[in-house]
C-alpha cells in the first residue's frame, strides 16, 4: 500500500515536472476556450486571432534569438539570487521587444478603421512606452554588467509619468468609467481615477516584473489571465460590437508563442521590456473595460509575488529596529524563490502557479456568470 502511494505521488510530481507537455495542454485549453467563445459570441473571432498571433510570435521570436546572441544581449544574474540560477547566465534576454509588438500590431490590424479604434491606439501607446522603459532598464543593466539598470526611483518616475499621460487621455475622452465596479458594487471615484489609474498601472507592471523570475512563469500565467479577461469582457458585454476581447487574446497569443521558447530550460528571457509591457497591458485593459476586480482575482499569483516582497522587507526593517537584527518570514522573495530554496524544482513551481492561476480564472468567471453570488 505504501509502495503504491509513493508511486502515485511520483506520477503526480512527474506530471507537474513535464513542462513541455503542460505547455501543449495550455495551448489546447486556450484554443478550445476561444473556439467555444466564437460559437457562443458570434462576432468574437478569438480562435483565429489566438492561433495566428501564437504562430507569428513564435517565428519572430525564434528568428530574434540568434540576433540577440550576436550582439551579446545576455542575462546578468543577480548575485544574491538562488545559486542554481547562475546556470542561466548568458541566456539571451530582452525577448519582450519581439513578442509584445506582435500582439499590438495584430490588435491594430483587427481594429483598424473601426469604431473606437482610438482606444486601441491609446492602449498601444501605454504598452509600447512601458516596453521602452523596460528596454532601457535591460540595456543599462547590460552596460553596467549588473542585474539592475535603472534605479527603482527612476523606474517609478518614468512609469508614473507615462501612466499620468495615459489616464489624462482616457479621462478626457471618456475611455475610463468613473464608476468602478468592485465586487459587484458600483463605486463612484470621480477625480480619484487619476491616482487610482496611476497606482493600478504601477502595481500591475511591477507585479509582473517581480513574477518574471522563473522560466515560463510569467508568460504562462499571463496567457491564462489575458484569456480569462477576454471571456469576462464578452460575458459582461455580449451585445457590444466593440470589446477589448480580441486585444486580450492577441496578447495571450503573443505570450503563447514566446512561451514555447521561454519554457524550462529557457532559450530566451523576456526581460523588463516584456514584463513591464505585460503589466501595463493588464492594467490598461482593466481600467478601460472596468475589470479591476477581475484582474485582481485572476492575477492572484502576481499579487502574492508583490505582497511577499512587501511583507519580507517590512518584517526585516521592523525587527531590525526593535531587536537590532533583521528577521525574514520567507527564505527569499519574490515568493517563487522561497519555494525554490525549499527544494522544489523550477518546473514544479511554474506548473503549480499556472494551475493556481487557472483556478482563479475559473472562480472569477463563475462570479461573472453569477454576480449575485458576491452579494
Amino acid at each position: 500500500m505504501e509502495k503504491n502511494k509513493k508511486l502515485l505521488d511520483n506520477k503526480k510530481v512527474s506530471f507537474f515536472n513535464s513542462i513541455s507537455k503542460n505547455i501543449f495542454i495550455l495551448f489546447g485549453l486556450i484554443s478550445i476556450t476561444c473556439l467555444v467563445s466564437d460559437f457562443y459570441f458570434k462576432t468574437s473571432n478569438l480562435s483565429i486571432t489566438f492561433i495566428i498571433t501564437t504562430l507569428v510570435s513564435f517565428i519572430i521570436t525564434l528568428i530574434g534569438i540568434p540576433k540577440l546572441k550576436k550582439i551579446n544581449i545576455k542575462q546578468i544574474i543577480r548575485e544574491e539570487g538562488p545559486k542554481n540560477h547562475f546556470l542561466k547566465q548568458g541566456t539571451p534576454t530582452m525577448g519582450g521587444i519581439f513578442f509584445i509588438p506582435i500582439g499590438i500590431i495584430i490588435s491594430n490590424i483587427l481594429y483598424f478603421n473601426k469604431d473606437n479604434y482610438d482606444i486601441i491606439l491609446t492602449l498601444s501607446f501605454v504598452i509600447i512606452f512601458f516596453m521602452f522603459i523596460g528596454f532601457l532598464d535591460d540595456l543599462l543593466s547590460l552596460k553596467k554588467r549588473f542585474n539592475t539598470g535603472l534605479s527603482s526611483g527612476q523606474k517609478i518616475i518614468l512609469q508614473a509619468f507615462i501612466s499620468l499621460i495615459f489616464i489624462i487621455i482616457c479621462a478626457s475622452n471618456n475611455f475610463i468609467p468613473q464608476n468602478i465596479l468592485v465586487a459587484n458594487k458600483i463605486v463612484n471615484v470621480g477625480n480619484l481615477i487619476y491616482p487610482l489609474g496611476i497606482f493600478v498601472l504601477l502595481a500591475e507592471s511591477n507585479s509582473t516584473n517581480l513574477t518574471d523570475g522563473l522560466d515560463g512563469l510569467l508568460s504562462g500565467c499571463s496567457i491564462l489571465i489575458f484569456t480569462g479577461l477576454a471571456i469576462n469582457i464578452l460575458i459582461e458585454n455580449p451585445s457590444n460590437d466593440f470589446t477589448l476581447a480580441p486585444l486580450c487574446i492577441a496578447m495571450s497569443g503573443a505570450c503563447m508563442g514566446f512561451l514555447f521558447l521561454n519554457k524550462y530550460p529557457a532559450k530566451l528571457f523576456m526581460g523588463d521590456a516584456g514584463s513591464l509591457a505585460i503589466g501595463a497591458s493588464l492594467g490598461g485593459i482593466a481600467l478601460i473595460s472596468n475589470q479591476l476586480w477581475s484582474v485582481l482575482i485572476m492575477g492572484g499569483i502576481l499579487a502574492a509575488e508583490s505582497i511577499s516582497v512587501i511583507i519580507q522587507v517590512s518584517i526585516f526593517k521592523i525587527s531590525k529596529r526593535i531587536k537590532g537584527k533583521g528577521h525574514k518570514l520567507f527564505l527569499m522573495t519574490p515568493l517563487h524563490h522561497h519555494f525554490e530554496l525549499k527544494g522544489n524544482n523550477e518546473s514544479l513551481i511554474v506548473s503549480s502557479f499556472w494551475l493556481i492561476t487557472l483556478f482563479l480564472v475559473i472562480i472569477n468567471l463563475i462570479f461573472s456568470l453569477n454576480p449575485n453570488s458576491l452579494n
